[in-house]
């Protein structure tokens, strides 16, 4: 799959987002606030804001919630400012490493970034350094009970999208973002429901990586972007093989 990478296979099956749901409804109302208060409480006018509800509604975070944020927003502009920020470097094994902070205080996110690659053996580089490695993509993941392959094939290439490969008891879809309105709504209309949506960059090419230490290493290192407050989205280009990714997401 176009942008597809290991990390993604194993959070879903440790079920890190459900580990992590303070966090994630935490960073689901910032990412929903941000958005209002850049370009508006209308979602037919604000793509943004239409992610940020997806990826919230994706994680279940409740209704009243989701409203809450976008009222608390649109209230004027008292409160935290956010911007989106990338910072780009190095993980173990040379592994490429890109993470979307959304964060009021860059003086503060930028040495915590810093600190958390260098705690796992990574380094953080200069802006550029790996950012041509990765394209911005909208990735959807389907439950495999509910669609099979060719016919998400067909929504997917009809929507303008680049591919759907399986993975375990799910499809992983990947389109680029201004084809996101048309591929949801064509799954809407053949009655298949997203478990997740989310607009995140994904890697071009992947390092193959068969060492237990060094994917150990790296899925720390994605687990503890994931943990910090400020960080959006991770993603890395590593790859490893099905046992030992199974393995992993045993332990």
């Amino acid at each position: 799959m176009a942008g597809h990478n290991k990390w993604a296979n194993i959070k879903h099956r440790k079920g890190a987002q459900d580990k992590r749901r303070a966090i994630l409804f935490s960073k689901c109302s910032k990412a929903i606030m941000a958005a209002v208060r850049q370009r508006g409480p209308d979602p037919s006018m604000n793509l943004s804001l239409v992610y940020a509800i997806e990826k919230a509604r994706a994680a279940n975070m409740p209704r009243e919630r989701i409203d809450r944020a976008i009222q608390a927003a649109s209230g004027g502009n008292q409160g935290e400012n956010y911007e989106t920020v990338i910072y780009e470097g190095y993980g173990p094994g040379g592994v490429a490493v890109l993470v979307e902070a959304l964060t009021d205080n860059r003086h503060r996110t930028a040495p915590d970034m810093k600190l958390i690659f260098s705690d796992y053996d990574g380094n953080m580089g200069a802006s550029g350094c790996v950012s041509h490695m990765f394209a911005l993509k909208t990735l959807m993941r389907v439950a495999a009970t509910s669609a099979n392959e060719d016919q998400l094939f067909g929504i997917v290439a009809e929507a303008g999208g680049d591919d759907v490969q399986r993975d375990g008891d799910a499809f992983e879809l990947s389109a680029p973002p201004e084809c996101f309105a048309a591929l949801r709504d064509a799954l809407a209309a053949a009655k298949i429901e997203c478990a997740s949506v989310q607009m995140s960059y994904v890697p071009l090419m992947r390092i193959d990586v068969s060492d237990e230490a060094t994917a150990r290493k790296l899925i720390e290192l994605m687990e503890a972007f994931e943990d910090n407050d400020d960080v959006s989205t991770a993603t890395a280009n590593f790859d490893i093989s099905d046992a030992l990714g199974e393995k992993l997401a045993r332990d």
